[in-house]
């Protein structure tokens, strides 16, 4: 598995990071009219979402999407995953078959991993925690088997695994290759992790990166849809940024938003405006 610095088409530079557009901030716009928008705005990475790339493959085939891709000189860099995986539930087994298949088409499209968020909302014991690293290396088992590897996203608000630490610990105890943690920006400074937990990282160690801002609203009032373009809120972004730098993280930035207004805009708008106020954040962090 190469270290992030050697991912195909990325710049290997350890303080460089590359601009990434997220499909669900186009979520309504499908995967051939997304894509066409980010490259005409100038974007050259994208994190594909499975529902996009299903229906066109239905519609057109693998082939097709792989050279969709190809022909717009973009880069699939990683994918929306699968929920349920890491925490104790029901439906546990269901989720290992979804992710059985997610991973068998994004592995036939050229992506190497997918982000597995964990939303757990009952009530968990320390004893769970430890039947999560068996979750977690079970996942790591099958997402092995298509050479994709499973991201854990801790998520705002999770009952499980619901700041950077808890993820650190766990996919550390778990020690599977093809388990690794990656940071959302907007779940980690609107959620119960501290600025000071970035310290906790070690070189090489978070895989992704979801980029965002927070409004300057109470907090009591964020939830998962209230996600700014970065640059327009207050989150340290410029620091976090640094933070990542200073740990050898040198892949995407990918732009995840929901504000209905984006999802159903034009994607070569949304891509622009994107690019005009997360860009000076990257430079102002000096990994542009």
């Amino acid at each position: 598995m190469a270290p992030l610095a050697q991912v195909p088409g990325l710049r290997a530079s350890a303080t460089t990071m590359s601009l990434c557009m997220h499909q669900t901030t186009s979520a309504s716009a499908g995967y051939r009219k997304s894509l066409e928008g980010y490259a005409r705005a100038g974007i050259k990475y994208v994190e594909v979402i499975p529902p996009q790339v299903e229906e066109f493959v239905k519609q057109e085939g693998m082939p097709a999407a792989r050279r969709l891709l190809s022909d717009l000189g973009l880069t699939a860099v990683s994918s929306g995953g699968v929920r349920g995986l890491w925490e104790p539930n029901p439906g546990r087994a269901k989720a290992l078959e979804d992710l059985k298949s997610k991973c068998e088409m994004i592995a036939a499209l050229g992506v190497d991993r997918m982000v597995c968020p964990c939303a757990a909302s009952t009530k968990f014991t320390e004893d769970d925690y430890k039947r999560g690293v068996d979750s977690l290396r079970e996942a790591g088992d099958v997402a092995k088997q298509f050479h994709v590897t499973s991201m854990v996203e801790f998520m705002r608000g999770s009952t499980f695994i619901g700041t950077l630490p808890t993820s650190l610990r766990l996919t550390r105890e778990a020690a599977h290759p093809n388990v690794r943690p990656m940071l959302d920006c907007y779940h980690f400074w609107a959620g119960l992790s501290k600025y000071e937990d970035l310290d906790l990282i070690r070189p090489g160690e978070i895989y992704h990166v979801h980029f965002q801002d927070v409004p300057d609203i109470p907090r009591e009032l964020l939830d998962n849809s209230t996600r700014n373009i970065p640059g327009t809120g207050v989150s340290p972004l410029v620091g976090i940024l640094q933070k990542l730098s200073a740990k050898g993280y040198a892949g995407p930035l990918s732009v995840e938003l929901f504000y209905p207004e984006l999802q159903h805009g034009d994607p070569y708008e949304v891509a622009r405006r994107i690019r005009q106020k997360a860009e000076p954040v990257m430079r102002a962090a000096g990994v542009l």
